[in-house]
């Protein structure tokens, strides 16, 4: 089919709309960042250490034993950037160090501590596998989704900026994480739905919904977390929190349940759009629909996928922490440790506080919807 004049026109528009708001969000962080800069405390000294990339030349001496297993570093020597040939350590560890051999890319730790230079192998170079796997990811967006998901790529690019240069300066500077996480995301979401659906009824249906979403599933957390005593501080990383709150201003007790609100944030999203979007068919093909029939359609509509959605949040959750799962199945722990426990209290109130804000948002969407296009319709409720 070939473009009409009328088509190529709505589709400038569109693209000139896109670039006009994607010009104000840059400039509204450009704002932020020259009006209000974040001060970051140093939390660790950096003073005459440097991470460069090297290229392994050879194997001073193998930490290889006769069994196959491997005992204390390997001594290797590495080629620097700059040319210039270093001997460095390479420690033998799970998450700190590798197996290094002849050609391998690394990174290394520079150190200088007066005249003295120390250099450590930090760990495989993996920039380009990383690159990569993002480069594809992309493609296949744009091949499969077209412009859909070109517009999916810039949102997703504007979500991790957002988290950059709204959300963690807002809690340095000493917001509470929970009002921080719902301004983030529902600019997160305007940004989104505006890409990917334009200003309309079903947009704003669907970021009313989302947003209310969202709410009741930190809301739900946090409720859960008053009466079974559970907060940020009883994550297994609370030690490393602990030093971030003493030197800034975050309190990491509401980041837990700041988690759980971006958490919830995609699957909340995706079954608003379902919604509004089964409303949007369905009241174009059958204009005269009243707000009750709309109602009643939409929450059919969201029955249908709402197993599914939760489900897929649930899963999501449990998968993030297998192995703490693995862990208590190997051990056989006792049901009342098991039930009691920190680790698992706090993933069952991720996965069914998320459940619930989808849950929720079935309602929603559909109050949003039948109120929305009753409007634009100009249709009017049975009495």
């Amino acid at each position: 089919m070939i473009p009409t004049a009328s088509s190529k026109t709505k589709s400038f528009r569109k693209w000139l709309r896109f670039l006009l708001v994607l010009v104000l969000l840059c400039g509204g962080v450009w704002l932020l960042q020259v009006c209000q800069p974040v001060d970051k405390p140093q939390l660790v000294s950096t003073q005459g250490r440097v991470f460069e990339k090297a290229t392994v030349t050879s194997i001073v001496q193998d930490n290889l034993q006769e069994d196959g297993s491997r005992v204390g570093d390997q001594i290797v020597m590495l080629q620097l950037k700059d040319g210039s040939t270093v001997e460095a350590n390479c420690p033998n560890g799970l998450l700190f160090g590798t197996v290094a051999q002849p050609g391998m890319s690394v990174i290394v730790i520079s150190s200088t501590v007066g005249q003295l230079s120390l250099h450590t192998v930090y760990n495989v170079d993996r920039t380009w596998p990383v690159y990569g796997f993002i480069a594809v990811f992309l493609a296949l967006l744009r091949l499969i989704g077209g412009r859909k998901g070109v517009a999916s790529a810039v949102a997703l690019v504007l979500t991790f900026s957002c988290f950059i240069c709204f959300f963690f300066p807002m809690i340095l500077r000493g917001m509470p994480p929970i009002l921080a996480a719902l301004v983030t995301a529902a600019v997160i979401l305007g940004a989104t739905l505006y890409l990917l659906n334009g200003w309309s009824a079903k947009s704003g249906a669907a970021f009313a919904a989302t947003i209310g979403g969202i709410v009741i599933a930190c809301l739900s957390a946090v409720i859960f977390g008053q009466i079974a005593h559970l907060s940020g501080y009883n994550v297994s990383n609370i030690e490393n929190l602990m030093f971030v709150a003493q030197n800034t201003l975050i309190d990491v007790g509401q980041l837990l349940f700041a988690g759980i609100l971006f958490a919830s944030l995609g699957a909340v999203m995706d079954i608003a759009m379902d919604v509004t979007s089964a409303y949007s068919e369905l009241v174009r093909h059958q204009p005269d629909l009243t707000r009750q029939q709309i109602f009643q359609a939409g929450m059919n509509v969201g029955r249908d996928v709402m197993g599914t959605m939760a489900a897929t949040l649930i899963l999501a959750f449990f998968g993030g922490s297998l192995g703490v799962w693995v862990l208590d199945y190997a051990y056989d722990l006792p049901y009342l440790q098991l039930i009691n426990s920190n680790a698992v209290c706090i993933e069952l109130m991720k996965g069914l506080s998320g459940s619930f804000g989808v849950i929720f948002t079935i309602p929603l969407a559909a109050l949003c919807s039948a109120w929305l296009y009753g409007r634009k319709k100009g249709v009017s409720e049975k009495q």
